[in-house]
């Protein structure tokens, strides 16, 4: 009892308290669960990018595959980046662990789960779509580049694009000052935007994951290191140019 009768309020030390901890996800949730998300949404982007593609109409133009890559990117991101991120692209992968949105132990898993997810999607577009027009189409695979002296410019604008969506996805979903519930929506139109700008120059792939899987289904390799080099350039740089400047106190490395 205190002085005036009352009881003492004993053992209420709140801020000294221990900090109570959130209990650690099951191992199946950290490292399977993730892979399996990035598989199933790798497939389903590709199945519907491939589809689309070969199934557009001649004449038709690039609008209807840009809605349609960018439209499946982002339903796909709202649904199972809960999950594993969203990423659905090796170079987004590379960008997100640059900036310590992924664990290293987690990036090749991630990466070999995007590329079966790719091999899947292309394989249910040959499944599904005409075979005359899959054909014609070369799968959906990237022909845009016909010649040599091509090459520097697809090279560049895949490089660029693929910048611009691993920015969108890095500043947007992953940095604490900048990211936004709109980023799924704001990633589709990142690719929407990237594939009717850059559609003539380079197929504006930005993604090795959507290159590999209708090349290896339809047998189709021309000039193939382009959609690997490019987008992983791209990362790169996303991931340096956050890393030194623009990202938030907790991701820059200098200038803190």
């Amino acid at each position: 009892m205190d002085p005036e009768g009352a009881p003492a309020a004993k053992g209420l030390q709140v801020l000294e308290a221990p900090e109570q901890r959130r209990p650690r996800a099951p191992w199946f949730e950290r490292h399977v669960q993730p892979c399996v998300a990035e598989l199933l949404g790798s497939a389903l982007f590709i199945f519907i990018g491939c589809a689309s593609v070969v199934e557009s109409a001649e004449g038709a133009g690039r609008l209807a595959p840009a809605l349609a890559h960018g439209l499946a990117l982002a339903l796909n991101i709202a649904v199972l980046g809960a999950i594993s991120g969203g990423h659905f692209n090796p170079a987004v992968s590379l960008g997100a662990w640059l900036v310590g949105g992924l664990s290293l132990p987690m990036l090749l898993p991630y990466w070999v789960s995007q590329l079966c997810g790719g091999v899947i999607g292309a394989a249910l577009a040959k499944a599904t779509t005409a075979g005359e027009r899959f054909a014609n189409a070369s799968g959906g695979a990237f022909s845009t580049i016909g010649s040599d002296g091509q090459v520097p410019a697809a090279l560049g604008a895949e490089v660029v694009l693929s910048a611009l969506l691993v920015l969108t996805v890095c500043m947007g979903a992953l940095n604490e000052r900048t990211r936004t519930p709109l980023a799924p929506f704001c990633i589709g139109f990142a690719v929407t935007a990237g594939i009717l700008a850059g559609g003539a120059v380079s197929g504006a792939c930005m993604n090795p994951a959507r290159a590999f899987g209708p090349a290896l289904v339809a047998n189709h390799w021309d000039y193939h290191w382009v959609y690997w080099v490019g987008p992983m350039l791209g990362g790169l740089i996303v991931g340096a140019l956050i890393r030194l400047l623009l990202g938030d106190q907790k991701t820059r490395l200098l200038l803190r």
